[in-house]
C-alpha cells in the first residue's frame, strides 16, 4: 500500500462531471470474453547497472467486459534468464497502489542470488495508470506542493480548507478522466497481469510482490489460482480491512514506530542532546511542529509537511539518523536548514509524485464502498487522534477524496484460497505500513501458506534487505519450491537486523551518503511505492 492501505470516508457530494461506473460484479466475472494480447516485443534499454535489462509494452482493454474496445498501453521491463534451468516469468511489484515497477526488475534480479535469478525472466510493469503506462494519471498536479493547511482540524477554517482541497482533487479526477475512472482498481490490474503472463507465452506465472504489491498477488491467485506456479507476499495488507479499516490500523502501528524513534534518539543522547526521556523528546517534536505550523520553514516545511518528512521513517529505520540529526538542528541550534533538507529527500519518496498519488487515490476508492459521511471521517479520526496522534488526520486527508470519489464502489475481493500450491508469506512484527496481522490473517487465508516472521523488526519490504535469514527461506523457495512448516502462527521466525547508529561527525543530512542501516535496504525502500 502507498504509505497506507486506505482510510475514511465523507458526505455524499454530487460533482459536476460525475461518471457512470461499471456494475460492481462486472469487475470480478469470471466469465467475460477472454482476451489474447500480441506478444510482446523486448527491446535493449540497458543500463549501466543493468546492462541486460529489456523493456516492451502490451496491449490491453480498458474494459475487459468488453475486449474489443478501446486498449490501454502497459509499459513493461525484464531481466531475462540466463540459465539452462528456466523456471518462467517472475513478475514483481513495489506496492503502491500507484508504484512504478520497471525498476523493480532490475533490484530484484540483482539482489537475489545470482543462481536463482539466472533461472527467471524477470519482470517489472507499470500498473494501468502508473508511470510509463499509457494513459497516466494525474488529476491535479502540485497537489502536494507546499505549503499546506495543517493536518489536524484544530478549527473549522483548518477543516474547510482541507476539505476543499480533498473535494477539488476528486473533482479534477472526474473532469479530466471521467472516461478512465471506473476501470482503476485492484481487479482490472490483476486481469493486466494475466494479460502479461499470455503476451509472455508463459502457462504460469511467478510472482513476487510488496505492500499493496501482496494484495494484487492475493486478488490475482483468487481469480487465476490455476495460473499460479509460486508466490511470495512480503509486508502483508490484510484484506479483511481493505481498505477503510487498514488505514485506521497503520494510523497506529505508525504512532508507534514514531515513538520508537523518540526512544532511539534518547538512546543517544550523546550525539542528539534532546533528552534521555523518549516522552519528553516527543513533546518537542510536537512543539516543532506547532512551531512549523505558525512559521514553516524556508517557507516550504510546515506542520503537514513535517509529517511528510518523518513519516518514511516509519517505513525504514535506515532514514532515522537523518531525521534525528534534522530533528537535533532546529530544536538545539535553531537550524531549519537540515529540516528542509530532510522533506526534499524524504518526503518526495512518499508518493511518487502526482501521478502515483492519482492512481494510488483512483484504485482506494474504486475498490470498496468508503464512509460517505465526513462526520463518521470526523469521529473516527479524532478517535485515533486521542491515542495515536502523529498519522491520524494526516493519513484522513490524504485519503479523504474517496469521501467524494465520482465512481461507484466494487465489492471487496474474498481472497481465502485453497486452490494454491505452496505460497511463502514475509512479515514483520512492528511493520507499522501493513501491520503484522496481515501476514497472520492471508496466512490463514491461502491454505498451502507459509509465514515467515521477522521477530522485532519495524521495518517494510524485509527481503532483500540485508536480513540473510529471510533472504535464505526466499531463496530456497524460489530455487525449487520449498517452504518452511512449523506449528503455531508463524512456520519460521528471524531475528531483525540491528537498528542504524547516529551518522558519523564527518556526515551531514545534507549529504546524499547511503543510511547507516545499509546500502540495500536504502535501495530498496526508495523504490517501494508509500503509503501501502
Amino acid at each position: 500500500m502507498r504509505r497506507s492501505a486506505a482510510v475514511l470516508c465523507g458526505t455524499a457530494v454530487v460533482l459536476a462531471g460525475s461518471l457512470t461506473a461499471v456494475p460492481a460484479e462486472a469487475s470480478t466475472s469470471s466469465s467475460a470474453p477472454s482476451f489474447q494480447p500480441a506478444k510482446v516485443t523486448w527491446k535493449k534499454c540497458g543500463t549501466d547497472d543493468s546492462p541486460t535489462l529489456q523493456c516492451g509494452t502490451v496491449k490491453v482493454p480498458l474494459d475487459y467486459a468488453k475486449p474489443q474496445g478501446r486498449k490501454i498501453t502497459l509499459a513493461l521491463t525484464r531481466v531475462p534468464h540466463t540459465a539452462t534451468k528456466f523456471q518462467g516469468p517472475l513478475l514483481v511489484n513495489p506496492g503502491g497502489p500507484g508504484g512504478s515497477g520497471l525498476s523493480l526488475a532490475s533490484f530484484v534480479a540483482s539482489s537475489l542470488p545470482k543462481a536463482v535469478a539466472a533461472q527467471y525472466d524477470v519482470i517489472g510493469f507499470d500498473p494501468r495508470g502508473v508511470g510509463e503506462s499509457k494513459p497516466a494519471l494525474d488529476c491535479k498536479p502540485g497537489y502536494f506542493n507546499p505549503v499546506r493547511p495543517a493536518s489536524v482540524p484544530s478549527s473549522p477554517a483548518i477543516e474547510k480548507a482541507n476539505l476543499e482541497r480533498a473535494k477539488s482533487f476528486a473533482a479534477a479526477c472526474a473532469r479530466k478522466y471521467a472516461d478512465v475512472l471506473p476501470y482503476i482498481d485492484t481487479v482490472s490490474a490483476v486481469k493486466d497481469m494475466d494479460s502479461i503472463r499470455k503476451s509472455v507465452g508463459a502457462k504460469k506465472i511467478n510472482y513476487f510482490g510488496y505492500s499493496y504489491g501482496t494484495y494484487l498477488g492475493q486478488v490475482y491467485a483468487k481469480l487465476f489460482p490455476h495460473q499460479v506456479r509460486r508466490l511470495v507476499l512480503d509486508s502483508i495488507v490484510d484484506p479483511d480491512g481493505v481498505w477503510y479499516d487498514d488505514n485506521i490500523g497503520q494510523d497506529y502501528a505508525f504512532d508507534a514506530r514514531h515513538k520508537a524513534l523518540m526512544a532511539w534518539i534518547a538512546k543517544y543522547d550523546s550525539t542528539y542532546k534532546l533528552g534521555t526521556d523518549p516522552a519528553k523528546i516527543e513533546a518537542k517534536w510536537y512543539a516543532m511542529q506547532a512551531e512549523l505550523a505558525k512559521k514553516p520553514a524556508s517557507g516550504k516545511v510546515g506542520a503537514a509537511e513535517l509529517e511528510d518528512t518523518f513519516l518514511p521513517g516509519g517505513y525504514y529505520n535506515g532514514y532515522w539518523p537523518y531525521l534525528a540529526q534534522a530533528f537535533a538542528a532546529y530544536v538545539n541550534d535553531h537550524n531549519s536548514a537540515p529540516l528542509v533538507t530532510a522533506y526534499q529527500n524524504f518526503a518526495a519518496i512518499d508518493a511518487s509524485g502526482d501521478n502515483g498519488y492519482s492512481v494510488y487515490a483512483a484504485v482506494q476508492c474504486r475498490d470498496v464502498s468508503w464512509p460517505r459521511d465526513w462526520k463518521q471521517w470526523e469521529k473516527d479520526n479524532w478517535a485515533v487522534y486521542a491515542k495515536a496522534p502523529f498519522n491520524a488526520w494526516n493519513n484522513a486527508w490524504y485519503n479523504a477524496p474517496c469521501a467524494f470519489w465520482p465512481t461507484k464502489s466494487l465489492k471487496p475481493v474474498n481472497v481465502a484460497n485453497s486452490k494454491l500450491p505452496p505460497v511463502l508469506l514475509f512479515q514483520a512484527t512492528n511493520d507499522a505500513a501493513t501491520p503484522y496481522q496481515g501476514g497472520v490473517t492471508v496466512h490463514r487465508l491461502l491454505k498451502h501458506s507459509s509465514l515467515v516472521v521477522e521477530q522485532g523488526g519495524g521495518n517494510h519490504g524485509i527481503t532483500l534487505s540485508g536480513n540473510a535469514c529471510l533472504d535464505k527461506y526466499l531463496a530456497k523457495y524460489l530455487t525449487d519450491g520449498t517452504v518452511p512448516r512449523g506449528h503455531g502462527t508463524a512456520d519460521a521466525v528471524c531475528q531483525k537486523t540491528a537498528d542504524p547508529k547516529p551518522l558519523s561527525t564527518a556526515k551531514s543530512a545534507l549529504t546524499a551518503e547511503q543510511p547507516a542501516a545499509g546500502a540495500r535496504g536504502e535501495a530498496l525502500h526508495g523504490l517501494l511505492g508509500f503509503r501501502g
